[in-house]
């Protein structure tokens, strides 16, 4: 039962039913229904500011999963990094050194100029699109440094099999068997001529040896002079052993190569003899560097010890009479 409600007349001085108009019902009714609406809207934006709906929730996990793994790549490719700089440290420092190679610049190993620290920091503040980009660079980069180092090493391994060979084509050992080291006659610089009696510049290293000793090539080569020859240098062979270096071997009784061969160190190149300008049986040894000759008591390290080099150096340097 709908109750009625009553007021005071103060006109009539009588309780009279209150009567409410139409329009005062409809303006009751809009009122309640606009502070509802307002009521809704506040709840739900204090809601969408401070709840997260089951959708949002799942988002939110899986961003910040995704914070997480790009932390832990991160902390990767610093690593990676890391490593990739002593690598290139020590190819630039240590092997490129050795072996005379110019170093490979940092802008060519990176492809580009190489990313700061504040660039790198800078990528914390950027949203995931760009970090995306950011990160894919600095992998290209990585990938470009891992290329140029792949290179590097295959270059550092040519020049490791090129040194071998230069190592063993420098002339290195004794034309001839001289253990005792009493078989140097003469050294290098200017000595009596035997037969003119003046000084003269004796380019080489005498061996007094009987005739018939043999001689060995001093490192790898190529031959490049076998001539028969009553002057001079009399029977003798040019070994031609590449990277500047030659090395003569004078007054040979006979020669066991011909122009052309290819002789390894140690080889038999032919004989000890007196021909050409000769006082008697020795090898005149010489050994030059660029079109230059040079002393050839400096290549002798590969049968020598350090005792004997002394001795050998004081033999040598003896200013006694040349036997050619």
């Amino acid at each position: 039962m709908k109750k009625i409600k009553y007021f005071y007349n103060t006109q009539t001085l009588k309780y009279e039913k209150l009567v409410v108009s139409l329009r005062v019902k409809i303006l009751r009714v809009l009122g309640f229904i606009s502070a509802a609406i307002v009521t809704g809207i506040l709840f739900l934006s204090v809601a969408y500011r401070f709840l997260d709906s089951p959708k949002e929730k799942l988002l939110r996990a899986d961003i910040d999963n995704m914070k997480e793994e790009y932390d832990a790549l991160q902390g990767r490719m610093n690593e990676l990094k890391g490593h990739m700089d002593e690598l290139q440290h020590r190819d630039n420092e240590i092997y490129r050194v050795i072996f005379e190679a110019a170093p490979i610049p940092d802008s060519v190993r990176a492809g580009k100029p190489e990313k700061t620290e504040q660039e790198m920091e800078q990528l914390q503040s950027k949203d995931n699109h760009e970090v995306i980009r950011a990160t894919a660079k600095i992998l290209q980069e990585l990938i470009n440094r891992v290329k140029v180092q792949e290179k590097s090493y295959v270059q550092i391994e040519d020049l490791i099999k090129n040194k071998q060979k230069m190592l063993a084509s420098i002339p290195a050992i004794q034309p001839v068997s001289n253990k005792d080291l009493d078989r140097i006659a003469s050294g290098f610089g200017y000595r009596i001529d035997p037969i003119y009696k003046t000084m003269k510049f004796h380019g080489g290293l005498d061996f007094a040896a009987p005739s018939g000793t043999p001689i060995y090539s001093t490192g790898d080569g190529v031959i490049e002079e076998a001539s028969l020859s009553d002057v001079g240098y009399g029977n003798h062979v040019v070994v031609n052993h590449g990277y500047g270096y030659k090395s003569l071997y004078g007054h040979m009784v006979r020669m066991k190569v011909k122009r052309g061969q290819t002789v390894k160190r140690g080889d038999v190149v032919g004989w000890v003899g007196s021909t050409g300008k000769s006082t008697g049986p020795h090898c005149h040894y010489e050994v030059s560097k660029n079109g230059t000759r040079v002393d050839p008591v400096y290549f002798f390290y590969n049968d020598l010890t350090p005792e004997q080099f002394d001795r050998m150096l004081k033999i040598a340097r003896s200013g006694n009479q040349s036997f050619d």
